[in-house]
């Protein structure tokens, strides 16, 4: 009679094997929930339309969207004012499950940063799922405490900074900001195992140098001037690294690793300096998405893959240099650029950025030149041959058509 019954799961959305061990042949029942749970965990990860929260949709997203779906969540989650920001509106905390294991994130510190916004509500629709295993195991192993967004004012302005004209993320050691301080009495309060701080980056970034956009970005901040690796970043680096190898499986070669040069200042290099392993997630550009909802999805597989490995208790702190193969982000992209050699075969490329611009409470895709001459070493989102005597405008799904065309002659006339 064998000692010992080896049985593997295989979860294809993963592309990875699990080994459970049963002694002297006995089969718990606990063996049969795992099943259930990696199985509902693959099913969650490959059907996010499932679980998308239809009530929150583009890039403005602001506190008149989230209350009302805050107000109205089941009694399993516990709502809270945590305080009030600059111009007095609500900063909300939500608490979901009970276990040991205890999880902070964040999201729209920054006012015009709303993709992990939806992603979190996203989370939040899962949980609710009371025949998801994947979703009640997470709240029996996790308590996590979300605060869906930080900046309310910000976010009604739709800019980076609070009412004060401050950015929340370089305001750590002063604490010169309601935010601020409502944020860092949070996290002394709830004293989390784990930080996620949860961002938007413009489409700017490449996952390298190379013409493959950052989609999803990750970071385990310094805690010293040094870029020291310490066991507390370590340990956010392995969990990035379970998310990428997941990640990889979706979007490959869009995934990059932001720069890791230390601030204080900063709230992520404070609360890893504290002994917090804390990440850093960075919702970025995927093709012909400027309302970030593809890469919505992917911030939501990120996030459900880290509660997953942290839950399951799996951090060692032993994948620092599968981390540093995650390739650092670079500034390889513009939004447009139109391509074009003179009568002489020099190049007179241009290259033009959007500015995000809200009008009466609509975001607006606004074209603008942010570069000209020679630009092969960059990529452009969109890319025209020559176009600079012709109309040009396109459509760009949910905002519209946006034309450069009287931008183009306004240059070839100056």
């Amino acid at each position: 009679m064998l000692n010992r019954y080896l049985f593997t799961f295989v979860t294809f959305g993963f592309k990875c094997v699990r080994f459970y061990n049963c002694k002297d042949g006995q089969l718990y029942n606990s063996l049969f929930l795992q099943y259930k749970i990696i199985i509902a965990m693959n099913h969650s990860l490959t059907h996010h339309e499932q679980y998308l929260e239809k009530q929150l949709h583009g890039r403005y997203i602001h506190m008149n969207h989230i209350e009302k779906i805050l107000k109205n969540l089941p009694d399993t989650f516990t709502v809270s004012i945590a305080g009030r920001s600059v111009k007095d509106q609500p900063i909300y905390t939500l608490k979901a499950g009970n276990g040991p294991i205890k999880v902070l994130m964040w999201s729209q510190m920054h006012g015009n940063e709303s993709t992990t916004t939806k992603a979190v509500f996203d989370l939040l629709k899962l949980l609710q799922d009371a025949d998801n295993h994947f979703g009640q195991w997470l709240m029996e192993k996790c308590t996590v405490l979300i605060m869906p967004m930080l900046n309310p004012d910000g976010s009604e302005a739709y800019t980076r900074v609070n009412a004060n004209n401050i950015d929340l993320n370089r305001d750590a050691q002063n604490l010169s900001q309601p935010e601020s301080k409502v944020l860092r009495t949070v996290f002394n309060e709830f004293e989390p195992d784990y930080c996620f701080n949860l961002h938007d980056q413009r489409t700017i970034f490449s996952a390298g140098s190379v013409k493959k956009p950052a989609t999803v970005s990750f970071l385990s901040p310094s805690e010293d001037i040094n870029r020291s690796v310490t066991e507390t970043r370590k340990k956010s680096m392995e969990v990035i690294v379970a998310m990428n190898k997941v990640l990889q499986g979706y979007i490959p070669g869009q995934i990059g690793r932001y720069d890791d040069g230390f601030n204080l200042n900063c709230v992520g290099d404070t609360f890893q300096s504290l002994g917090v392993p804390t990440i850093l997630f960075e919702s970025g550009h995927f093709p012909d998405d400027y309302l970030r909802e593809e890469t919505r999805k992917y911030i939501f597989i990120a996030i459900c893959t880290a509660l997953e490995y942290i839950a399951e208790d799996k951090v060692t702190g032993n994948a620092d240099l599968l981390y540093a193969e995650i390739p650092e982000n670079d500034k390889c992209f513009l939004d447009i650029i139109v391509r074009k050699t003179n009568e002489n075969g020099e190049r007179e490329d241009v290259g033009i950025l959007f500015k995000e611009t809200l009008i009466q409470d609509k975001l607006h895709l606004l074209p603008t030149i942010e570069k000209t001459g020679d630009l092969k070493e960059f990529y452009g989102h969109i890319e025209l041959q020559n176009a600079v005597n012709s109309t040009k405008s396109f459509e760009i799904k949910g905002f519209g058509r946006v034309d450069i065309t009287e931008i183009l002659k306004n240059r070839q006339n100056s």
